[in-house]
């Protein structure tokens, strides 16, 4: 009989949940998708409730459910880091400390609480696992490796905030640890703090500022704020941070030692906060290029994984790639803390079965592309449209690429909704908005009027697989959009000035996909993982002799990624996309009624 495992994440930032078998991931999804609430923390029940039917499970019938980390270990490093910080954290202390005394020390009661509140079975017994333990199992048993070293960088777990582990075959054994409170996750985030950007959230949106500053204040970072050592460990200066007081990340110290104040958010944007992006970047990307240094060192190995939140950093992992220090390197598309639900029902089958997944995508890994989410038929959603009254046009392949080809040819933002939803904060061809990267306008089209952010913030490119190197020198596939690459040198045009004000410069003949770095975030699309997405790109190119589209996520600043038909045609209605294709269902924003009354919608929304 086939065994399974629930893994579930929850109750700090990104809660998920994923059920696997012998034979790989069956499921995989965000609650933020159900619940519509941008890193929902809250127990994942509907995510749990998806995984369960998609494997036609009640929860009596799996073999095992797994918390992704130990809160009691996590409360003893809570009462250390107060303890430290002596008395100007003792409000937090007092604030958060009936939380820990009450459920938060046993976090399994509480889960198995809420399962038995599901009234979907009753579970088996709750194991426990640790934060980084789940990072690893997420890194490497799914990837394409047999061995291999891994890296698992991110703010802090219980105690660890970077490890290193060594995979083989069906183990994990942990190498080497750096520990609270030195972080490279808790570093960036403060510096993200510091230019005005929300904490566990605002990451990408410094890494996407960096290259419109230049890094003039690394070297004052490395001095005084955190030290890098040959090893490959690093300390950070606890001088300069406030967060083990509890409520802030950075304070006084570090505003007089750069001479400027904290940005408030929404603030202006000046060039001081592009060049501090940029200067911390810098050292991000040679931190990690040392852990990779000693995780090689130390394991001998030639394969490299990588989980934890700065594994989304798609610019240091570019920079990985390109210093060859690994022959292949693979990262886990959920690499925050919603692919520790993975991970954690991995390592319990694996344990259990002795055996790894079963590779399911054409480059060798168990993900399926990271499309693991819901999907809906072309008869759900034709009975959708049709029973609200929704004005479509259905159509046939090869009919329905052809035209949308067309479409994005003649300027037009398309909302795009096939498939398994994505699992991971990327969007990947199944829930995207795409536009033409030739397209001059598109950029500043896209970020007013269809995304509502700020003007400085990138898109990223999908490129077919087997003509990526036409656009970009990329050294390996990018199927998760994780790996920053340059846009080939043929395709670039020179830039005048730099800085903010080149934000509407034309710097190549992809403009809206190219970075003032002229560098790209790159999503490589193979017909094995999305033929659908990549029949749509093959219609494109034929068309146009450009084998790329802009691809970004199909939500609005500050709201998760669509999952549903439902959020797809609300999205759709708030924004100025011109053409929503749901399936083979083709929507004209000029046909829908006009009488649908959302006009508060953007406050609801808080902005991320």
């Amino acid at each position: 009989m086939t065994q399974y495992h629930l893994g579930i994440s929850a109750f700090y930032h990104d809660a998920a949940a994923a059920i696997v078998n012998k034979h790989g991931i069956v499921a995989a999804a965000q609650q933020e998708r159900f619940s519509r609430r941008r890193h929902d923390a809250a127990f994942p029940a509907d995510a749990i409730a998806y995984c369960l039917d998609t494997s036609g499970l009640e929860l009596s019938d799996l073999a095992s459910v797994t918390y992704y980390e130990d809160s009691g270990a996590k409360f003893r490093r809570t009462l250390g880091s107060f303890a430290c910080a002596g008395p100007k954290g003792a409000d937090t202390f007092s604030d958060i400390l009936p939380g820990w005394l009450g459920q938060r020390r046993r976090m399994d009661r509480v889960v198995a609480q809420e399962l038995r509140a599901m009234q979907r079975g009753t579970p088996p017994d709750i194991k426990v696992t640790d934060h980084h333990r789940s990072h690893a199992a997420s890194a490497f048993l799914p990837s394409p490796f047999e061995s291999a070293a891994i890296l698992c960088i991110d703010g802090v777990g219980e105690w660890h905030t970077t490890t290193i582990w060594h995979g083989q075959g069906p183990e994990l054994r942990l190498v080497n640890s750096v520990s609270y409170p030195h972080s490279l996750g808790l570093l960036y985030s403060a510096f993200t703090y510091y230019c005005g950007f929300k904490v566990d959230s605002g990451e990408y949106k410094l890494m996407g500022l960096a290259p419109y500053g230049v890094p003039r204040y690394a070297r004052k970072i490395l001095d005084h704020v955190v030290s890098l050592k040959e090893d490959g460990s690093f300390t950070l200066n606890l001088d300069y941070f406030t967060f083990l007081e509890g409520k802030t990340m950075v304070g006084q110290a570090l505003e007089e030692l750069f001479g400027q104040p904290i940005r408030e958010p929404e603030a202006e944007m000046t060039q001081f906060h592009c060049d501090m992006a940029a200067s911390i970047q810098s050292v991000t990307n040679d931190a990690v290029l040392g852990l990779a240094r000693a995780a090689a060192r130390m394991t001998g190995e030639r394969n490299l994984c990588i989980a934890g939140g700065v594994g989304l950093n798609c610019v240091a992992n570019g920079k990985l790639i390109e210093a060859e220090i690994f022959d292949r390197v693979w990262i886990q598309p959920a690499a925050g803390d919603a692919g520790c639900a993975l991970g954690a029902a991995l390592d319990a089958q694996v344990a259990a079965a002795a055996s790894r997944p079963v590779p399911t995508s054409d480059n060798g890994d168990a993900m399926a592309g990271a499309y693991l989410g819901p999907d809906f038929s072309d008869a759900q959603i034709r009975a959708f449209l049709t029973e609200n009254g929704y004005p479509f046009e259905e159509l046939g392949e090869p009919a329905l690429y052809d035209q949308v080809a067309a479409q994005l040819e003649a300027g037009e933002v398309v909302g795009w909704f096939q498939g398994r939803m994505e699992f991971g904060p990327r969007a990947l061809g199944a829930r995207s908005i795409i536009g033409d990267p030739r397209n001059t306008d598109m950029q500043k089209t896209m970020n007013l009027r269809i995304k509502y952010r700020e003007s400085f913030r990138p898109f990223a490119p999908s490129v077919l697989r087997d003509h990526a190197d036409a656009c970009f020198d990329l050294k390996d596939e990018s199927p998760y959009m994780l790996l920053v690459a340059p846009v080939t040198a043929g395709r670039r045009h020179p830039i005048s000035q730099g800085g903010l004000g080149s934000i509407n410069e034309v710097r190549s003949d992809l403009p809206a996909i190219t970075h003032l770095d002229y560098s790209a975030r790159v999503q490589t699309v193979s017909p094995d993982t999305n033929p659908r997405y990549a029949a749509l790109l093959s219609a494109f190119h034929a068309r146009t002799g450009c084998p790329a589209v802009v691809n970004t996520s199909f939500n609005v600043r500050g709201e998760p990624i669509v999952c549903t038909p439902t959020d797809a045609y609300r999205c759709f209605m708030r924004t100025e996309m011109d053409t929503l294709v749901l399936g083979t269902c083709v929507l004209k924003k000029a046909d829908q009624p006009k009488n649908l009354s959302d006009d508060n919608w953007r406050e609801e929304i808080p902005l991320d």
